[in-house]
Protein backbone atom coordinates (compact mmCIF):
# COMPACT_ATOMS: atom_id res chain seq x y z
CA UNK A 1 0.00 0.00 0.00
CA UNK A 2 1.35 3.50 -0.96
CA UNK A 3 2.20 5.62 2.12
CA UNK A 4 1.39 9.52 1.99
CA UNK A 5 5.29 9.61 2.48
CA UNK A 6 5.95 7.76 -0.38
CA UNK A 7 3.95 9.67 -2.39
CA UNK A 8 5.46 13.14 -1.18
CA UNK A 9 9.00 11.68 -2.17
CA UNK A 10 7.70 11.36 -5.84
CA UNK A 11 6.86 15.04 -5.47
CA UNK A 12 9.91 16.49 -6.69
CA UNK A 13 11.68 14.31 -4.09
CA UNK A 14 10.56 16.24 -1.15
CA UNK A 15 10.57 13.59 1.69
CA UNK A 16 8.09 14.95 3.99
CA UNK A 17 4.21 15.57 3.59
CA UNK A 18 3.98 18.58 5.58
CA UNK A 19 6.68 19.94 3.88
CA UNK A 20 5.30 19.51 1.23
CA UNK A 21 1.87 20.81 2.02
CA UNK A 22 3.65 23.78 3.96
CA UNK A 23 5.19 25.06 0.27
CA UNK A 24 1.54 25.28 -0.44
CA UNK A 25 0.49 27.19 2.50
CA UNK A 26 3.40 29.66 2.10
CA UNK A 27 3.03 30.47 -1.75
CA UNK A 28 -1.15 31.25 -0.79
CA UNK A 29 0.07 33.41 1.93
CA UNK A 30 2.68 35.48 -0.40
CA UNK A 31 -0.18 35.42 -3.26
CA UNK A 32 -2.98 36.91 -0.90
CA UNK A 33 -0.98 39.08 1.04
CA UNK A 34 -0.09 40.78 -1.97
CA UNK A 35 -3.46 41.01 -3.83
CA UNK A 36 -4.72 42.29 -0.71
CA UNK A 37 -1.95 45.27 -0.80
CA UNK A 38 -3.06 46.06 -4.15
CA UNK A 39 -6.38 46.31 -2.49
CA UNK A 40 -5.65 48.40 -0.10
CA UNK A 41 -3.11 50.49 -2.26
CA UNK A 42 -5.91 51.46 -4.24
CA UNK A 43 -7.89 52.52 -1.97
CA UNK A 44 -5.33 54.97 -0.21
CA UNK A 45 -4.55 53.02 2.80
CA UNK A 46 -0.74 52.52 1.28
CA UNK A 47 1.27 55.72 0.69
CA UNK A 48 4.11 55.81 -1.88
CA UNK A 49 4.41 53.29 -4.50
CA UNK A 50 4.33 49.03 -4.27
CA UNK A 51 6.00 46.02 -6.00
CA UNK A 52 4.76 42.81 -5.88
CA UNK A 53 6.10 39.66 -6.93
CA UNK A 54 2.75 37.88 -7.98
CA UNK A 55 3.50 34.79 -10.10
CA UNK A 56 7.57 34.22 -8.57
CA UNK A 57 5.83 32.90 -5.52
CA UNK A 58 7.90 29.69 -5.89
CA UNK A 59 10.98 31.35 -6.04
CA UNK A 60 10.80 32.67 -2.48
CA UNK A 61 9.11 29.77 -0.76
CA UNK A 62 11.00 26.96 -1.89
CA UNK A 63 14.58 29.15 -1.07
CA UNK A 64 12.88 29.89 2.64
CA UNK A 65 11.95 26.33 3.42
CA UNK A 66 15.53 25.29 2.58
CA UNK A 67 17.22 27.19 4.72
CA UNK A 68 17.88 27.24 8.92
CA UNK A 69 15.99 29.47 10.96
CA UNK A 70 19.49 31.22 11.85
CA UNK A 71 20.29 31.84 8.59
CA UNK A 72 20.34 35.35 6.74
CA UNK A 73 18.59 36.85 4.19
CA UNK A 74 18.86 40.08 2.42
CA UNK A 75 15.99 41.08 -0.15
CA UNK A 76 14.99 43.67 -3.10
CA UNK A 77 12.24 45.84 -3.82
CA UNK A 78 10.23 43.50 -4.37
CA UNK A 79 10.43 41.00 -1.17
CA UNK A 80 7.13 40.88 0.41
CA UNK A 81 7.08 37.11 -0.60
CA UNK A 82 10.87 36.66 0.73
CA UNK A 83 10.51 37.71 4.10
CA UNK A 84 6.98 36.38 4.30
CA UNK A 85 8.40 32.98 3.44
CA UNK A 86 10.72 33.69 6.37
CA UNK A 87 7.79 33.48 8.73
CA UNK A 88 7.63 37.45 9.23
CA UNK A 89 4.34 38.29 11.06
CA UNK A 90 1.83 39.35 8.35
CA UNK A 91 -0.07 41.78 10.75
CA UNK A 92 3.73 43.61 11.15
CA UNK A 93 4.38 43.44 7.44
CA UNK A 94 0.58 45.14 6.82
CA UNK A 95 1.70 47.65 9.50
CA UNK A 96 4.45 48.71 8.18
CA UNK A 97 3.11 48.89 4.63
CA UNK A 98 0.38 51.46 5.77
CA UNK A 99 2.89 53.44 7.79
CA UNK A 100 1.63 52.46 10.93
CA UNK A 101 3.66 52.34 14.03
CA UNK A 102 3.55 48.17 14.95
CA UNK A 103 5.07 47.73 11.19
CA UNK A 104 8.34 46.21 11.25
CA UNK A 105 10.19 49.95 11.20
CA UNK A 106 8.03 51.54 13.24
CA UNK A 107 5.93 52.77 9.60
CA UNK A 108 8.68 54.75 8.83
CA UNK A 109 10.31 52.22 5.79
CA UNK A 110 7.32 51.24 3.84
CA UNK A 111 6.67 48.41 1.13
CA UNK A 112 10.94 47.99 0.42
CA UNK A 113 12.69 48.32 3.60
CA UNK A 114 10.90 45.40 5.77
CA UNK A 115 13.56 43.62 7.93
CA UNK A 116 13.25 41.05 10.85
CA UNK A 117 16.54 40.75 12.84
CA UNK A 118 15.08 38.19 14.69
CA UNK A 119 14.46 35.82 11.91
CA UNK A 120 17.64 36.83 9.88
CA UNK A 121 16.13 39.27 7.39
CA UNK A 122 18.50 41.90 7.35
CA UNK A 123 16.07 44.18 4.78
CA UNK A 124 14.90 44.68 2.23
CA UNK A 125 16.04 47.01 -0.06
CA UNK A 126 15.13 49.56 -2.64
CA UNK A 127 18.74 49.77 -4.37
CA UNK A 128 18.80 47.42 -7.18
CA UNK A 129 21.80 44.94 -6.41
CA UNK A 130 22.68 46.57 -2.94
CA UNK A 131 21.61 43.67 -1.14
CA UNK A 132 24.21 41.30 -2.19
CA UNK A 133 27.55 43.13 -0.53
CA UNK A 134 25.57 43.03 2.76
CA UNK A 135 24.94 39.47 2.06
CA UNK A 136 28.69 38.88 1.64
CA UNK A 137 29.03 40.47 4.62
CA UNK A 138 26.57 38.17 6.70
CA UNK A 139 28.26 35.23 5.25
CA UNK A 140 31.73 37.14 6.36
CA UNK A 141 30.66 37.56 9.73
CA UNK A 142 29.13 33.47 9.90
CA UNK A 143 33.00 32.30 8.42
CA UNK A 144 34.75 34.73 11.27
CA UNK A 145 32.21 33.36 13.95
CA UNK A 146 31.99 29.56 12.78
CA UNK A 147 28.46 30.06 13.30
CA UNK A 148 27.54 27.68 10.34
CA UNK A 149 25.37 30.76 9.10
CA UNK A 150 24.85 30.74 5.38
CA UNK A 151 23.51 34.42 4.28
CA UNK A 152 21.36 34.64 1.23
CA UNK A 153 20.78 37.14 -1.29
CA UNK A 154 17.83 37.79 -3.39
CA UNK A 155 17.87 39.96 -6.76
CA UNK A 156 16.63 40.26 -10.09
CA UNK A 157 17.83 39.72 -13.67
CA UNK A 158 18.39 44.14 -13.33
CA UNK A 159 20.77 43.30 -11.25
CA UNK A 160 23.18 41.58 -13.11
CA UNK A 161 25.12 44.66 -14.73
CA UNK A 162 25.33 46.26 -11.41
CA UNK A 163 29.01 46.21 -10.22
CA UNK A 164 27.49 45.27 -6.77
CA UNK A 165 26.90 42.22 -8.26
CA UNK A 166 30.62 41.35 -9.67
CA UNK A 167 32.27 42.66 -6.55
CA UNK A 168 30.28 40.57 -3.73
CA UNK A 169 30.49 37.44 -6.37
CA UNK A 170 34.35 38.17 -6.42
CA UNK A 171 34.80 38.38 -2.71
CA UNK A 172 32.62 35.51 -2.18
CA UNK A 173 34.34 33.40 -3.91
CA UNK A 174 38.11 34.65 -3.07
CA UNK A 175 37.01 33.86 0.48
CA UNK A 176 34.82 30.68 0.28
CA UNK A 177 32.13 32.92 1.86
CA UNK A 178 28.60 30.52 3.16
CA UNK A 179 26.61 33.04 0.52
CA UNK A 180 23.83 32.15 -1.91
CA UNK A 181 22.86 34.23 -4.55
CA UNK A 182 19.77 33.71 -5.57
CA UNK A 183 18.95 35.64 -9.21
CA UNK A 184 14.69 35.72 -9.31
CA UNK A 185 14.71 35.78 -13.04
CA UNK A 186 11.57 37.78 -13.62
CA UNK A 187 12.53 38.36 -17.62
CA UNK A 188 12.58 42.03 -17.04
CA UNK A 189 14.53 45.20 -15.60
CA UNK A 190 11.23 47.15 -15.21
CA UNK A 191 10.62 47.57 -18.81
CA UNK A 192 14.07 46.08 -20.11
CA UNK A 193 13.71 42.35 -21.07
CA UNK A 194 16.65 40.33 -20.20
CA UNK A 195 17.63 39.05 -23.99
CA UNK A 196 17.85 43.37 -24.89
CA UNK A 197 19.60 44.00 -21.85
CA UNK A 198 22.53 41.03 -22.01
CA UNK A 199 24.25 39.50 -25.33
CA UNK A 200 24.49 36.10 -23.29
CA UNK A 201 21.10 35.01 -21.68
CA UNK A 202 22.45 32.12 -19.27
CA UNK A 203 22.75 33.88 -16.18
CA UNK A 204 25.15 31.11 -15.04
CA UNK A 205 28.08 31.84 -17.00
CA UNK A 206 28.75 34.80 -14.10
CA UNK A 207 29.48 31.44 -11.48
CA UNK A 208 31.86 30.44 -14.02
CA UNK A 209 33.59 33.81 -14.32
CA UNK A 210 34.17 33.72 -10.18
CA UNK A 211 34.69 30.09 -10.31
CA UNK A 212 31.47 29.00 -8.15
CA UNK A 213 28.76 26.38 -9.26
CA UNK A 214 26.03 28.05 -10.84
CA UNK A 215 22.49 26.40 -11.43
CA UNK A 216 19.87 27.32 -13.89
CA UNK A 217 16.61 26.29 -12.57
CA UNK A 218 13.07 26.01 -13.42
CA UNK A 219 11.77 29.04 -10.63
CA UNK A 220 8.17 28.15 -10.77
CA UNK A 221 8.79 24.53 -9.83
CA UNK A 222 8.70 25.28 -5.65
CA UNK A 223 9.83 21.37 -5.25
CA UNK A 224 13.02 22.24 -7.74
CA UNK A 225 14.09 25.68 -5.98
CA UNK A 226 13.92 23.23 -2.71
CA UNK A 227 16.16 21.28 -3.51
CA UNK A 228 18.59 23.72 -5.25
CA UNK A 229 18.54 25.92 -2.41
CA UNK A 230 19.49 23.09 0.19
CA UNK A 231 22.21 21.80 -2.04
CA UNK A 232 24.05 25.63 -2.32
CA UNK A 233 23.54 25.67 1.74
CA UNK A 234 24.93 22.22 2.78
CA UNK A 235 28.04 23.34 0.09
CA UNK A 236 28.40 26.93 2.10
CA UNK A 237 28.05 25.12 5.09
CA UNK A 238 30.95 22.37 4.61
CA UNK A 239 33.26 25.66 3.72
CA UNK A 240 33.18 25.14 -0.05
CA UNK A 241 31.67 28.76 -0.44
CA UNK A 242 29.30 30.33 -2.64
CA UNK A 243 26.92 29.58 -5.13
CA UNK A 244 24.48 31.54 -8.25
CA UNK A 245 20.98 29.80 -8.14
CA UNK A 246 19.14 31.88 -11.65
CA UNK A 247 15.67 31.34 -11.07
CA UNK A 248 13.37 31.71 -14.20
CA UNK A 249 10.18 33.16 -13.88
CA UNK A 250 8.00 36.10 -14.26
CA UNK A 251 6.23 38.58 -12.54
CA UNK A 252 2.16 38.90 -13.57
CA UNK A 253 1.77 42.94 -12.46
CA UNK A 254 4.21 45.76 -13.44
CA UNK A 255 7.34 46.69 -12.17
CA UNK A 256 5.20 48.48 -9.80
CA UNK A 257 1.30 49.95 -8.97
CA UNK A 258 1.88 52.60 -11.75
CA UNK A 259 3.19 50.39 -14.62
CA UNK A 260 0.55 49.11 -16.49
CA UNK A 261 3.10 46.57 -18.61
CA UNK A 262 2.97 47.62 -22.25
CA UNK A 263 5.52 46.42 -23.55
CA UNK A 264 4.72 43.16 -23.09
CA UNK A 265 2.32 41.12 -25.30
CA UNK A 266 -1.02 39.53 -24.18
CA UNK A 267 0.13 36.27 -25.06
CA UNK A 268 3.46 36.31 -23.83
CA UNK A 269 1.53 37.24 -20.02
CA UNK A 270 -1.15 34.42 -20.98
CA UNK A 271 1.85 31.94 -21.78
CA UNK A 272 3.08 32.37 -18.12
CA UNK A 273 0.20 32.95 -15.94
CA UNK A 274 -0.29 28.89 -17.63
CA UNK A 275 2.39 28.28 -15.45
CA UNK A 276 1.20 29.19 -11.98
CA UNK A 277 3.55 27.94 -9.51
CA UNK A 278 0.37 27.67 -6.74
CA UNK A 279 -1.46 25.98 -9.54
CA UNK A 280 0.91 23.78 -10.58
CA UNK A 281 1.76 22.87 -6.93
CA UNK A 282 -1.78 22.38 -6.12
CA UNK A 283 -2.55 19.95 -8.77
CA UNK A 284 0.78 17.87 -7.72
CA UNK A 285 -0.34 17.61 -4.39
CA UNK A 286 -3.81 16.19 -5.41
CA UNK A 287 -2.82 14.10 -8.00
CA UNK A 288 0.19 11.84 -6.08
CA UNK A 289 -2.66 12.05 -3.19
CA UNK A 290 -0.10 14.06 -0.89
CA UNK A 291 -3.41 16.25 -0.09
CA UNK A 292 -7.07 16.27 -1.22
CA UNK A 293 -8.66 19.20 -2.94
CA UNK A 294 -10.74 19.61 0.44
CA UNK A 295 -7.69 20.15 2.59
CA UNK A 296 -5.83 22.69 0.37
CA UNK A 297 -9.30 24.53 0.13
CA UNK A 298 -9.49 24.55 3.97
CA UNK A 299 -5.46 25.84 3.59
CA UNK A 300 -7.19 28.74 1.31
CA UNK A 301 -9.92 29.77 3.73
CA UNK A 302 -7.10 29.83 7.10
CA UNK A 303 -4.83 32.18 4.71
CA UNK A 304 -8.05 34.32 3.88
CA UNK A 305 -8.60 34.61 7.35
CA UNK A 306 -5.07 35.49 8.98
CA UNK A 307 -5.01 37.95 5.62
CA UNK A 308 -8.21 39.70 6.97
CA UNK A 309 -6.83 39.97 10.46
CA UNK A 310 -3.50 41.61 9.19
CA UNK A 311 -5.40 44.00 7.55
CA UNK A 312 -7.86 44.70 10.48
CA UNK A 313 -5.04 44.93 12.85
CA UNK A 314 -2.93 47.49 10.26
CA UNK A 315 -6.38 49.85 10.07
CA UNK A 316 -5.62 49.90 14.10
CA UNK A 317 -2.26 50.68 14.57
CA UNK A 318 -1.92 54.23 15.34
CA UNK A 319 0.37 56.32 12.75
CA UNK A 320 3.52 57.51 14.20
CA UNK A 321 3.82 60.89 16.08
CA UNK A 322 5.56 64.18 14.33
CA UNK A 323 7.97 63.83 17.68
CA UNK A 324 9.08 60.22 16.18
CA UNK A 325 10.35 61.40 13.36
CA UNK A 326 13.99 61.71 14.26
CA UNK A 327 14.07 58.39 15.82
CA UNK A 328 15.92 55.65 15.05
CA UNK A 329 17.94 58.28 12.77
CA UNK A 330 20.82 59.29 15.32
CA UNK A 331 23.02 57.64 17.51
Amino acid sequence: MTTRASRARTLGGLSSVSLAIELYRTMVRIRRFEEEALLNYKLGKIPGSLHVSIGQEACSAGAGAALNATDYVVGTHRSHGDVIARGARLDRMMAELFGRVDGYSAGKGGSMHIMDAERGILGANGIVAAGLPIAAGAGLSAALRGSGQVALAFFGDGALAKGNFHESLNLASIWSLPVIFFCQNNQYAVSMSIQEAHRVEAITVHAAAYGIPGDEIDGNDVAAVFRATRVAAERARAGDGPTLIAAKTYRWMGHNVSDIGRYRTAEELATWKGRDPIAAWRHRLIEGRTASGDELDAIDRDVDIEISRAVSAADASPHPSAEAALDHVYA
